[in-house]
């Protein structure tokens, strides 16, 4: 695992500190891991939502198309 040293001023570092304190987290590094990991997350379902705002409809959505996404959902949710 690599390391980064970040400098920040002492009421982020207040706050920081709050958050490990009081969320559970062992260690301001856990913190920081988590709210990178929730930003790549929200990036990627960013990206995924303009993918499909902007590609061409195929097919009228009913019933078995949302039993689909669902089925879909699941089995990538399971990886």
């Amino acid at each position: 695992m690599s390391t980064m040293n970040i400098s920040l001023p002492d009421n982020l570092k207040h706050f920081v500190d709050q958050q490990v304190a009081g969320r559970g987290y062992g260690t301001s590094s856990e913190y920081v891991r988590e709210l990178i990991r929730r930003d790549r997350d929200r990036q990627q379902l960013r990206n995924l939502l303009l993918e499909g705002a902007s590609s061409e409809a195929t097919e009228p959505v009913n019933t078995s198309y949302f039993d689909s996404l669902r089925e879909r959902a699941t089995k990538q949710s399971s990886k």
